[in-house]
């Protein structure tokens, strides 16, 4: 929707993070940083001269060793040497586990002794190795090298050093750490102590709390003349809302007392598409609760099956221009088989500013549902009234132009089919004219004591003939005795009559239709009830049977009318003779079809009738 750009939305600003914060941040990078550095700048350097100082031990081993060597082997034969030399060697590396090997060669690099055979598994762990050669001094000061010593260090000295080097480092680091923390956040907060205060009161005064003050004990000169001003601005509000909010509070009290008192269903939306404001039968119809809705974009709303109900609608709305001369929006929507038909129009304010919008929600349930059985009763008459009228002009042009070629059992055929259809077309026009008549507010229907079972028997006598076309049996069950009650002779006849011919109609050929007349259990009623042996009815169209143009449309049931003639019994029944209609039927067993007139009148019944309008008997052709 165009209107200046004031429609578009705007998008939430990100609330950005506090200097305060930033700084503390920022301060807290650059001491770890620091801190990190000098660690792992300490741990590089005590790791290199941990790593110097065991090579320097190593190479003092290996001289110390080779010393001792030349004086073990000096003048001893050559079997001699590899004993001495592996006694030696066996002693030192019992003494020290750091020792990984010893080995002894001549001055040819052939192996002496070498205490990987004697200790193999501890040879493995060698990982510095140091050397140093065997020298003899002779007697004219000569100096003779006799072979070298090689030792190897497996290192777990060095490691276990360097390891709590590390850990040392590592919980100075920590500590260190969290001082500078402490100081940085401490600092901070010494310093934005009295900001924070500011922002409580601004808090404050934003949730309504207008008055509130804040107390500069302590605060250096510039805060206090921040809180002084402060101070008088929350007095200031304090008073002004003082004055208006009374009349502030009328003024929405009234907004909201016709809102929720509109007859239909009222949605308030803001620029945004937010719900502000709905109304109680808005809530009914949406079938939600206030929490549920308020505040929420209203594109968001789904019905139980979860589709959107206004997305697309609010969409095509916002897209249409405001300067659209135009009426409002509007769309039908369908929640829980209940349809509401909404109107979205824009909302100004004085000043012409766009602000919104507003749902109206009309329930047009029963009016749809009206057109619907409407068009449908008006196709469903015109083909029922087209078959007789079809029939009767062919058999009629045919009596016209051949009458004098069929002879007189042919043309009393003819005559006896037509007939039959005029029969059928008066009783569906009968139908139509007193469904209007009975629908009615004012009509009243002139009532006299009459004896039940007379129209019973006067009507099964009308449609013998019809039974016999159909090998059908009608017994009457009456029981004796019965009272007369107060009717209206033509309405009640024409009822039993539509009830006896449905049972006519789909009762199979050859069965038997059996009518009761007897009293009810409880004695207060007369009970007419018409059993067949049809195809039944399911215990989901027994529910609207009665309703007004609803019609079993099945594989069975195939037989076509107007879908009025059980509606007009039971507004007959229970309309103008305060009575009740029933019907029990289970599939593939028949159908009892019936009401119950009441024996005791009504104080209308009692009284000398006066009708309003008096409902001539409609005769039969």
């Amino acid at each position: 929707m165009e209107n200046g750009g004031e429609n578009k939305k705007i998008k939430p600003q990100k609330t950005g993070m506090a200097a305060q914060t930033r700084l503390i941040i920022f301060g807290l990078i650059v001491s770890t940083v620091f801190i990190f550095l000098a660690a792992c700048f300490a741990t590089y350097s005590i790791t290199q001269n941990m790593k110097y100082a065991y090579r320097s031990f190593g190479q003092v081993l290996s001289k110390t060793l080779a010393i001792e060597g030349v004086e073990l082997t000096k003048d001893l034969p050559q079997l001699a040497k590899y004993d001495a030399l592996r006694t030696n060697s066996v002693s030192v590396l019992n003494s020290n586990d750091d020792i990984a090997y010893i080995i002894f060669k001549d001055n040819n690099s052939k192996i002496m002794y070498t205490s990987k055979d004697d200790y193999p598994s501890q040879a493995e762990k060698s990982r510095i190795p140091a050397s140093s050669p065997m020298i003899v001094k002779s007697a004219d000061g000569t100096k003779q090298n006799v072979g070298s010593v090689e030792v190897g260090l497996s290192g777990s000295i060095m490691d276990k050093v360097s390891a709590t080097s590390q850990t040392s480092i590592a919980i100075v680091f920590v500590l260190a750490w969290l001082v500078v923390a402490g100081i940085i956040y401490m600092n901070s907060s010494i310093i934005t102590r009295e900001m924070r205060k500011l922002h409580q009161g601004v808090k404050k005064i934003s949730s309504g709390e207008f008055g509130y003050t804040l107390d500069d004990k302590g605060a250096d000169k510039e805060i206090k003349e921040l809180y002084a001003a402060f101070n008088d601005m929350s007095e200031r509000l304090s008073r002004y809302n003082e004055q208006t909010i009374e009349s502030l509070t009328f003024e929405r009290n009234k907004l909201e007392s016709v809102l929720m008192s509109i007859v239909n269903g009222v949605v308030v939306c803001d620029n945004h598409d937010k719900v502000i404001m709905v109304n109680n039968y808005a809530k009914r119809l949406l079938e939600v609760e206030e929490e549920e809705i308020l505040n929420t974009q209203i594109q968001q709303f789904c019905d139980s099956s979860g589709e959107l109900c206004f997305s697309e609608k609010i969409a095509e709305f916002k897209d249409t221009p405001l300067d659209d001369e135009g009426g409002p929006l509007s769309f039908n929507i369908e929640i829980d088989k209940r349809i509401l038909k909404c109107l979205i129009s824009p909302m100004f304010t004085r000043s012409n500013s766009y602000v919104g919008y507003i749902i109206i929600l009309i329930d047009v349930t029963k009016e749809v549902e009206m057109d619907q059985l409407r068009s449908h009763f008006i196709s469903n008459v015109s083909h029922e009234l087209r078959t007789p009228v079809t029939v009767l002009r062919s058999y009629i042009d045919t009596l016209y132009n051949f009458g004098n070629d069929f002879d007189f059992n042919t043309q009393r055929e003819f005559i006896g089919v037509m007939n039959q259809e005029i029969i059928r077309l008066n009783r569906m026009v009968n139908d139509i004219l007193d469904f209007s008549r009975y629908e009615a507010q004012n009509l009243h229907l002139e009532k006299t004591k009459q004896d039940i079972i007379d129209i019973v028997e006067d009507a099964v006598n009308q449609v013998q003939v019809l039974a016999k076309e159909h090998d059908l049996t009608i017994s009457i069950m009456k029981e004796p005795d019965l009272p007369s009650i107060y009717i209206n002779t033509d309405s009640i006849s024409r009822a039993f009559m539509n009830i006896l011919s449905n049972a006519i109609k789909y009762s199979p050929d050859g069965k038997r239709i059996k009518v009761r007349v007897e009293r009810s259990r409880d004695g207060e009623y007369v009970e007419v009830s018409v059993e067949d042996q049809g195809p039944g009815i399911s215990e989901k169209d027994q529910k609207k049977v009665f309703d007004r143009f609803y019609r079993v449309e099945n594989s069975t049931h195939t037989v076509k009318g107007t879908g009025l003639g059980l509606h007009l019994v039971k507004v007959t029944v229970e309309k103008h003779h305060h009575g009740e209609v029933f019907v029990n039927s289970k599939e593939g067993e028949g159908s009892t079809f019936g009401f119950r007139l009441p024996i005791k009148p009504f104080e209308e019944d009692e009284e000398e009738y006066k009708p309003k309008h008096q409902l001539p008997a409609e005769s039969e052709a």
